[in-house]
C-alpha cells in the first residue's frame, strides 16, 4: 500500500505544473475591459440623482433572462469566498499564489461586466439585485463536508469551471440581446481557459498520486453543487433555469462529466492500486445512477412542458 502524499509535498510536487500552466494561460488570455462591453448610452440617472426608479416594463430581457442573469451575477459576485477557499487550499506563496491573485483579478472583471450592463440597460431591479448580493455575500459559499485539501479544490473547480462557462453561454442565447450575446461569450471564453488551467492540474496530480486523486474525484462528483447554491430564491430560479436549458442534469453529464473524465482517461488509467480501483467503481456505479436519473428528469420535463402546451393550446 502506497503512502500518501501530504498537502505540502502534493503542492511542491505539482508546483512546476502551476508554473508552467500560467505560462500557458498568459500567452493565450486576451486582454480585455468591462466597460467595452456595456452600451453607456443606454444609461440614464436614478430617482437619488433627479432621475427615474426602474420599472419592470423598462427591461428588455425575458424572465428566464433576468432569472439567469441575476444567478450567474451573483455566483460571480461571491468572489471573496471562493479567494478565501482557494487561498486555504493552494498557498500564496510561488507559483500557486501567482496564479491565485491573477485568477481572482480575472473573475472579478465578470462581475464588473455583468452588473454595469444589467444597471445601464435596466434589465433588472438594482435595488433588489443589491440586496440579494448582500444576503448572498454574507453568507459566504460553504464547502461540502470533507472537503478539503488541494486535490479536492482542483477537482471541484476544474468541473465548476466548465459548468459555469456552459451557464452563461446558454443564458448569452436566451438573452436574445447582441450586446449580452457579446459580454457572455466573452465571459465564457475566461471560464474556458481557467478550466483548462484546472483540468490540467488534476490530469498531472493523477499521474503524481493516481489513488488520492481518483477518490477526490469520485467525492468531488457525488458531491457536486454550483457555487451559487443557496442565494436567494435559488430554489424556483433553479428549476427555471433547468425547465428552459440553461443548465440542467443532461448538461452536466454530457458536456462536462463525462468529456473531462475523458481527457483523463479516468476509467483506461492502469496504475491504480486496489484502493483506487474501489473509488473508479464507485465513480462507475455513481455515473450509472446519474444517467438514469437524466432520462426520469428528462421524462418528467417532458411531461411538463407537454401539459403546458396543452392548457396554452
Amino acid at each position: 500500500m502506497t503512502e500518501d502524499l501530504t498537502q505540502l509535498e502534493l503542492l511542491t510536487e505539482l508546483e512546476p505544473v502551476v508554473g508552467a500552466n500560467i505560462d500557458r494561460h498568459l500567452a493565450t488570455a486576451k486582454d480585455w475591459y468591462p466597460h467595452d462591453y456595456v452600451p453607456w448610452d443606454e444609461s440614464r440617472n436614478f430617482a437619488a440623482m433627479g432621475g427615474q426608479d426602474w420599472d419592470p416594463e423598462q427591461s428588455r430581457l425575458s424572465e428566464v433572462a433576468k432569472v439567469a442573469m441575476i444567478t450567474n451575477l451573483l455566483t460571480e459576485d461571491n468572489l471573496p469566498s471562493y479567494h478565501r477557499v482557494i487561498s486555504d487550499n493552494f498557498t500564496n506563496d510561488g507559483a500557486w499564489g501567482t496564479w491565485v491573485g491573477r485568477w481572482t483579478a480575472e473573475e472579478n472583471r465578470h462581475a464588473i461586466a455583468m452588473r454595469d450592463y444589467l444597471v445601464c440597460t435596466r434589465a433588472v431591479d438594482p435595488v433588489a439585485l443589491e440586496n440579494d448580493r448582500m444576503v448572498h455575500l454574507t453568507r459566504g459559499v460553504h464547502a461540502p463536508e470533507n472537503f478539503g485539501g488541494v486535490l479536492d479544490q482542483v477537482a471541484y473547480v476544474t468541473f465548476q469551471e466548465l459548468a459555469t462557462r456552459i451557464s452563461h453561454r446558454t443564458t448569452a442565447r436566451v438573452c436574445d440581446d447582441p450586446i449580452a450575446d457579446r459580454m457572455l461569450q466573452r465571459i465564457a471564453a475566461d471560464e474556458n481557459l481557467h478550466m483548462m488551467f484546472y483540468r490540467n492540474i488534476t490530469g498531472a496530480a493523477f499521474d503524481i498520486a493516481p489513488d488520492q486523486t481518483m477518490e477526490s474525484v469520485t467525492k468531488i462528483l457525488k458531491t457536486f453543487s454550483m457555487p451559487g447554491t443557496g442565494m436567494p430564491n435559488w430554489r424556483r430560479n433553479g428549476v427555471l433555469m433547468v425547465k428552459h436549458g440553461i443548465y440542467d442534469l443532461r448538461q452536466h453529464l454530457d458536456e462536462v462529466v463525462l468529456p473531462v473524465l475523458r481527457i483523463w482517461k479516468v476509467f483506461n488509467r492502469t496504475d491504480f492500486t486496489a484502493r483506487g480501483e474501489r473509488s473508479r467503481e464507485e465513480l462507475g456505479e455513481y455515473l450509472e445512477k446519474l444517467t438514469r436519473d437524466v432520462i426520469k428528469f428528462e421524462e418528467q420535463r417532458d411531461r411538463i412542458l407537454a401539459r403546458q402546451a396543452a392548457r396554452v393550446g
